[in-house]
């Protein structure tokens, strides 16, 4: 897997236009993200093809979509992954970064199934499961700190 990430300037024109449409056309943004651990230690990342880093696995809860449907269905597209038991809420947290409306649903996952690999398309550059105590370069700190609140036992902190 290559650590580097694109950064053309149609990509972060694109990223901008949606976030700016966002904004205006929803009252308050709410998104989920899964940490998904396996037997080996082991989480699942992804790197977006227009954004820099490596995060979570999700996206944003639609209108009429339960927390738990978008998280099903952003696993699915993402990662390959289908969730086998109900996860469990790990924290939400307030965004600024994407709007000062904008919160995010953590949930773990544990017991899953590898639908296939995952293959790069439009939206994800890379995908894979990664050491927690080796995290590739360029691991976003919101991720990392999550990680930490989870698996370490860091104070929560409220925001992203």
């Amino acid at each position: 897997m290559s650590d580097s990430a694109p950064s053309s300037k149609s990509s972060r024109i694109v990223s901008w236009g949606l976030h700016t449409y966002w904004r205006f056309s929803r009252g308050m943004t709410l998104g989920v993200r899964g940490v998904v651990l396996d037997g080996q230690s082991r989480v699942f990342l992804i790197r977006h093809t227009y954004v820099p880093g490596w995060h979570l696995p999700g996206g944003g809860v639609e209108t009429g979509e339960t927390a738990l449907d978008a998280l099903t269905r952003e696993l699915r597209e993402e990662a390959c992954i289908a969730i086998d038991e109900t996860p469990v809420l790990a924290g939400v947290f307030f965004n600024r970064k994407i709007s000062r409306r904008d919160h995010v649903l953590v949930y773990v996952i544990r017991r899953f199934t590898v639908l296939e690999e995952k293959r790069p398309d439009r939206e994800i550059a890379e995908a894979g499961f990664f050491p927690v105590d080796r995290l590739p370069e360029g691991t976003t700190e919101a991720t990392r700190r999550r990680l930490a609140e989870i698996l370490e036992g860091q104070p929560l902190s409220p925001n992203w």
